[in-house]
């Protein structure tokens, strides 16, 4: 890692190993899922599917949740029990012989887990098969999370992103204002529109996320597991892939913890992707709460020809606690992002449903012009930068790969499907409306937006009262924990012409 000071990196690629990435490898075929009912289909297939081992790394687990209800809700008896996600662990092991199934979930998880009256996973460790593990994490810092969302099967596949394999995930992309299928496991209580999305990888990049998902088991269990043998091609018969034969950037965020030393890669590749924006910048994230990159949006914004930014968050954050840290935070942020925006680029959002119900965004989404898209776990916040542990992946159309222009136009085909979502139009209508406003993202959302039904909706600034300034002002529910590379980042990175 490069220190501040030091010589530049000086390049136009976004994706450096050791800096702003862990490893890139080659991925066979590469999907995203956008939302989670879709994902949970194919997630129950392919542990079915498993042969040696898979792997739950995640900040929450729920094994009461339901997988597949849009098949299974059709089934006359036993089709609800059988698509329990318990019960599709239990029936895997029962199947194979020679699977073994863990998983390792955040222990806070478990204060969680009791408010939804679940068992503690240790609990439910004492009736399930000996080869299905579920036990916690508890290697972290005070106050931190362990917050990636990876599933890793056979060291072939894997999935990787913002989705948690728990409750209040599961929904469609139409987010329906009335959703008979969105709801709670226990009680059955309606749920909200909840947008969210993942990735799925193949070949070395899913086996490199093997290594990251053994090592976080052996960090939080203390016992180490043994790759898994070659197995023949897993990738899911149901999944068109996005891309294939791609290469996949893994970023991460590791705390200084028990003598590991601190990766912050996921923060110096926001830094670098905002540094080498050229037109546009496209964001999902459930908080806009980061001090440090806020300033560096700002300084761009500044500039005469300086790119635009997109960002969709929900209304409010998830939780009282959510809101009381990161609602204030973002307030203030904004209100110094409004002032830097001296020419008109930069807008916030929230997502609608048809009856203008706020929908939660949960994703984590970056779309930088048509070179980098970004999936992973890390909000943008303080603790994802630094506190918590986090896992992104990232596609970069590199100006030298012949490819390029296939890459280009499948990462902003991806940033155009997210878009029609939330504006409730076809992606085609705004691949038109940006060309049509001469490439501009942020007037085409203004000319597809809409007073009514599904839509983009701009979130006011608040004004904010003296506890919620103090919290802004001192950081104290979410503090910096990460050295200032912006100025090394601003020099090293630059936009592609």
């Amino acid at each position: 890692m490069y220190e501040e000071g030091s010589g530049p990196v000086a390049t136009e690629e976004l994706l450096v190993p050791g800096e702003t990435c862990w490893r890139i490898e080659r991925a066979d075929r590469h999907a995203v899922f956008v939302d989670a009912a879709d994902y949970f289909a194919v997630l129950k297939g392919a542990v079915l599917r498993a042969q040696r081992r898979v792997l739950f790394i995640g900040w929450d687990f729920d094994p009461r949740i339901r997988l597949d209800p849009r098949r299974s809700g059709r089934r006359r008896s036993g089709g609800r029990r059988a698509d329990k996600l318990g019960r599709v662990l239990e029936d895997a092991v029962a199947a194979n012989p020679q699977l073994e199934i863990g998983v390792l979930q955040w222990d806070y998880g478990m204060v969680f887990a009791l408010g939804r009256g679940l068992a503690p996973i240790v609990l439910l460790n004492r009736r399930t098969p000996d080869r299905l593990t579920l036990t916690v994490d508890t290697h972290h810092p005070i106050g931190g999370a362990h917050h990636q969302k990876i599933v890793v099967i056979d060291d072939c596949l894997a999935f990787a992103g913002g989705i948690d394999v728990t409750a209040d995930r599961w929904d469609t992309p139409e987010h329906l204002d009335r959703q008979p299928l969105r709801r709670r496991p226990s009680t059955h209580r309606p749920t909200g529109p909840w947008h969210d999305v993942t990735s799925l990888v193949s070949g070395p990049a899913a086996r490199a996320l093997g290594d990251l998902a053994r090592e976080r088991w052996e960090s939080g269990t203390g016992r180490s597991l043994e790759p898994v043998p070659a197995v023949e091609a897993c990738w899911p018969p149901e999944v068109e892939p996005l891309l294939t034969d791609v290469d996949v950037a893994i970023s991460r965020t590791r705390p200084e913890h028990g003598g590991a030393e601190l990766v912050h890669e996921i923060e110096l590749l926001w830094l670098a992707a905002i540094a080498g924006a050229r037109r546009s910048v496209y964001i999902e994230s459930q908080y806009f709460a980061n001090r440090r990159i806020a300033e560096a949006i700002a300084e761009r914004l500044r500039e005469d020809d300086g790119p635009e930014f997109v960002v969709i968050n929900p209304e409010s954050a998830y939780g009282w606690l959510d809101e009381t840290a990161m609602g204030p935070a973002r307030a203030k942020l904004l209100a110094m992002v409004e002032d830097a925006d001296v020419h008109g680029r930069f807008r916030l959002y929230v997502p609608v449903t048809v009856g203008r119900r706020p929908i939660y965004v949960h994703a984590k989404v970056l779309v930088v012009d048509d070179r980098l898209l970004r999936i992973g776990s890390a909000n943008l916040n303080n603790r994802s930068m630094g506190l918590d542990t986090e896992c992104d992946l990232s596609v970069e159309a590199r100006g030298d790969d012949p490819r390029r222009d296939e890459l280009a136009a499948t990462i902003t085909g991806l940033r155009d499907r997210l878009l029609g979502e939330h504006l409730g139009v076809p992606p085609e209508a705004v691949a038109e409306s940006v060309a049509a406003c001469d490439g501009s993202l942020l007037a085409a959302v203004e000319q597809l937006r809409r007073p009514v039904g599904r839509s983009l909706v701009p979130l006011p600034l608040p004004d904010l009262g003296p506890v919620d300034r103090t919290l802004a002002d001192t950081e104290l529910l979410d503090a910096e924990r990460t050295p200032n590379r912006w100025r090394r980042i601003r020099r090293s990175f630059r936009p592609r012409h």
